[in-house]
């Protein structure tokens, strides 16, 4: 597995020294996002230059670009605001190969109409996903004419919330375009060792034919989400499933500062020796 990191997680605007950020600090990937580039993160449009900007970057640190941040809120309880994140998703979906990115990550989304990363009481409503499935529609459309992927992640804020519910969504939408970002922080809250063990292992069975990317943060025994290494997250059990199950691909790491990012990336690589899949 190559070991990564989201590239927000270091100051600056501009590609080049953003991925150069990321190299100093040990890791051989990056998932994208338009703010190091001066953009907003989904923004309206998308300079010429920028994705041949993030291309020469990546060559010029050697720093690959896995994904790129595609996220808003696709089951806003506003139309005209899912409407718009469509318009501008699809603009940066045609764009990502340009990038040297074939992979746009998404948030399935909530009912919350101030945050997408809050869990709502009609995200298990019927419109909830009848909303979600049109707005995936969408998306895979524009991602079958540019020939890149999406990757979305079970969250238990989101109206995907669970491995089951993000079965549900890639049988129905029936498109090999549509792929699992595994992140197994998000799958519990509070749970004992046996039983987020159990969860994982599970959640990686149902999904293991779609995961292309797994991501890398921990729970406190509080439920906080804290930095890899930093909480309950069994890191052996979570690496060692993955591995058994197929995966090879880049394990992501974000939720941490700048600072912080030495001491994960140790730990991260210790890990992965672990569990036999070194990077």
């Amino acid at each position: 597995m190559d070991l990564g990191i989201f590239a927000k997680t270091f100051p600056g605007s501009e590609p080049g020294a953003v991925l150069a950020a990321v190299a100093g600090a040990g890791f051989a990937v990056a998932q994208y996002n338009l703010a190091c580039s001066g953009l907003d993160p989904l923004p309206d449009a998308i300079p010429d230059g920028a994705p041949v900007a993030i291309r020469a970057a990546a060559e010029a640190t050697g720093v690959r670009p896995v994904a790129v941040s595609g996220t808003f809120n696709m089951i806003h309880p506003d139309v005209a605001a899912r409407a718009e994140g469509l318009r501008r998703l699809s603009r940066l979906i045609a764009a990502a190969p340009a990038m040297g990115v074939r992979l746009v990550t998404l948030c399935t989304g909530t009912r919350d109409p101030a945050d997408m990363w809050r869990a709502h009481a009609d995200n298990a409503t019927a419109e909830a996903w009848r909303d979600l499935t049109a707005s995936m529609a969408t998306a895979i459309n524009a991602a079958e004419s540019a020939g890149v992927d999406l990757g979305i992640e079970p969250e238990l804020a989101n109206v995907v919330s669970s491995a089951a519910a993000a079965r549900r969504l890639i049988d129905e939408m029936a498109s090999p375009r549509l792929k699992i970002v595994f992140d197994a922080a998000n799958l519990f809250e509070d749970a004992t060792a046996e039983s987020q063990r159990t969860i994982v292992s599970r959640a990686v069975e149902h999904l293991a034919d779609r995961i292309v990317m797994a991501h890398a943060k921990d729970r406190s025994a509080t439920g906080a989400f804290v930095a890899a290494g930093e909480g309950v997250l069994d890191y052996h059990h979570y690496l060692a499933v993955l591995r058994a199950a197929g995966f090879d691909g880049p394990l992501v790491t974000h939720g941490l500062s700048a600072a912080e990012a030495p001491a994960v990336g140790t730990f991260l690589r210790r890990a992965l020796a672990e569990a036999g899949a070194q990077a």
